[in-house]
């Protein structure tokens, strides 16, 4: 299991990669999560949502409620263009990191 600490400046990356193609909602965001990792990482559900408020309040993403006809309804999230220049951005940072931290690794 990957610690949170670990990971958790990229927690925003995972998430507008999720949405990048169609919105989705925190459920599902966070099972996508655990599958892709097979359970290594499973995201929090308060660290999920505070980081949609976050992502939202710096215009990375727009909420929009759901059509749904039965049952509650759901807060959806897609990336704003704003949002795809911030997941680029990560991405890169990623890279380097990844250079930096594997010349340490045998």
């Amino acid at each position: 299991m990957i610690s949170s600490d670990g990971i958790r400046g990229y927690n925003d990356m995972m998430i507008l990669y999720l949405i990048l193609n169609e919105p989705s909602y925190g459920y599902e965001i966070s099972k996508e999560i655990k599958n892709r990792t097979n359970s290594s990482y499973i995201i929090k559900e308060t660290t999920l949502y505070s980081a949609f408020t976050r992502l939202e309040k710096n215009g990375y993403l727009e909420s929009f409620y759901g059509n749904e006809t039965f049952g509650k309804r759901r807060t959806y999230y897609r990336i704003t263009d704003a949002g795809i220049a911030y997941y680029q951005e990560k991405c890169r940072e990623w890279q380097l990191t990844k250079e930096v931290v594997d010349k340490f690794i045998f």
